[in-house]
């Protein structure tokens, strides 16, 4: 959630957008009229509610209003727009990040923390996916994962753009794969199928249809199917980040190796 009260100092030559300012905090919407009612916590948890029960095309300011049961024009009364409205939702929904790196942790093991939990919430709230992305991080939780990801990198050796570029870097892997095993899980429950099944008869289909033509490298893997792991799409999840991170340290060594 975001802060009440935040120990923040701005510069005096900064002005904040409004919304980025209500999220944190810095300022109370103005209203005339009667006193309100509601708070923007309550706003936002209602518009929440909405997209876990009924999905994010549901959420509209007029349905977030029904659900509150007050007017949809007393909603503009707390957020500008609706786009402040889902960007303040995500805020929330993903909730705070998990522990900084610790005392003598390595920065690959505390950025794999950071990976997994970033996995955990887009699992936990599948809405949060199909929110177009309207900016990089600025709302309290959205700084904190920042934070957190970029505290992962300290003492590495590399540079200020290289540690922003790695947690972008991650980030996008970790949306990418949960948007694509959130899709694969959603067409096979609309043909009534798990994912282990539906993967099961991929691989046979496959196999009917490349069996006599010129696929080596195919027929190859299909001999080795039998040996993956159980859980396929965790172990697919932690081979690509291990890549990732290999890549990272690659990079890591280099500068490493490149100081006098």
């Amino acid at each position: 959630m975001w802060v009440d009260s935040p120990d923040v100092e701005l510069p005096e030559n900064v002005e904040l957008p409004e919304s980025i300012a209500l999220a944190w905090g810095l300022r109370n919407r103005p209203s005339r009229g009667p006193k309100r009612s509601l708070s923007l916590t309550q706003l936002v948890a209602a518009g929440i509610r909405v997209a876990q029960a009924e999905g994010l095309p549901a959420v509209s300011m007029s349905r977030v209003a029904s659900e509150l049961g007050v007017a949809t024009m007393s909603l503009y009364r707390y957020v500008p727009t609706k786009q402040d409205l889902l960007d303040l939702m995500i805020d929330t929904a993903f909730g705070p990040p998990a522990p900084p790196r610790a005392p003598g942790e390595g920065w690959r093991p505390a950025l794999t923390r950071w990976a997994e939990a970033n996995l955990a919430a887009l699992r936990r709230e599948p809405w949060i996916r199909h929110v177009p992305l309207s900016g990089p991080p600025i709302n309290p939780n959205q700084v904190r994962w920042l934070e957190y990801g970029l505290a992962a990198l300290r003492g590495t050796g590399l540079r200020g753009a290289e540690r922003i570029s790695t947690v972008m870097l991650v980030s996008g892997y970790t949306r990418s794969w949960a948007n694509t095993t959130a899709d694969l899980a959603e067409a096979a429950a609309r043909t009534g199928q798990t994912p282990d099944e539906v993967g099961q008869h991929y691989w046979q289909h496959l196999a009917r249809l490349t069996a006599s033509g010129p696929y080596p490298a195919i027929h190859e893997l299909l001999t080795e199917a039998d040996d993956e792991e159980e859980d396929y799409y965790d172990a697919e999840w932690r081979f690509g980040l291990g890549r990732v991170l290999d890549g990272v340290e690659t990079l890591i060594q280099a500068r490493a190796a490149a100081q006098p």
